[in-house]
């Protein structure tokens, strides 16, 4: 039985191990930070007839991610709304392939496992060229984008497609080692440079719908109620 390299075995284990402890911590901080803030107060009587409220605004705000049909901007651009779903998707499958190839390689030996991966992870990096194509092609995009947009993209283009290939050479079993290699130190490196990055929007995303949900339910706007 082929026998992983020792750094592999420190690729996929302790350098993993250390990025994720190092963005946990990170993420801590910024947390800690978020909540150092006094919260907003309402200044405004309860407004609405009933049907919205604080409680029921901020609740629904923050699941609107998964509701396309409440928000204009993704009730109106479905192709958009599947392009952010299939890339989110890809990341999150890759993040998790990182967790099964060294801990429970046995789930990705199904039929069609590998499969699947590679065709989520090809479908999530041509989501990746296309976004980076429209970023860089419309003048609207361009002006309120920094070069952090374009290396974040650039680099999850990139681990995106040393996905496919870590999910095919993961069950080889052979000597093959340097796409695996690659995609660990990538996903560690991901994991390091993501707090410090644009990408953490995913972090302030949650407080930020909230708080907005709840002011306007509070203030009788939201959620819209029909024949309001």
């Amino acid at each position: 039985m082929y026998q992983n390299s020792p750094l592999l075995q420190f690729a996929e284990n302790q350098l993993q191990i250390i990025a994720l402890l190092f963005m946990a911590v990170v993420y801590a901080l910024k947390i800690r930070w978020i909540f150092r803030f006094p919260e907003g107060k309402d200044r405004q009587a309860p407004g609405g007839n009933g049907a919205a409220g604080a409680a029921k605004g901020a609740k629904t705000s923050l699941l609107a991610i998964a509701m396309p049909w409440t928000m204009a901007s993704t009730r109106n651009h479905g192709l958009l709304y599947a392009q952010f779903v299939i890339f989110h998707l890809g990341v999150a499958a890759s993040i998790a392939m990182s967790f099964l190839i060294p801990y429970a390689p046995e789930l990705m030996r199904g039929p069609g496992a590998v499969l699947g991966l590679q065709a989520l992870f090809g479908l999530a990096a041509l989501v990746g060229v296309v976004r980076l194509v429209r970023r860089l092609s419309s003048p609207y995009l361009r002006a309120i984008s920094s070069p952090d947009d374009y290396f974040s993209l650039a680099l999850l283009i990139v681990w995106l497609a040393f996905s496919a290939l870590a999910a095919l050479e993961s069950q080889r079993g052979e000597a093959h080692e340097w796409p695996l290699t690659a995609y660990f130190f990538l996903t560690a490196f991901f994991l390091i440079y993501v707090p410090f990055s644009k990408i953490s929007h995913y972090i302030y995303y949650p407080f930020a719908r909230w708080y907005l949900g709840r002011t306007l339910g509070h203030r009788g706007s939201y959620p819209l109620v029909k024949g309001a």
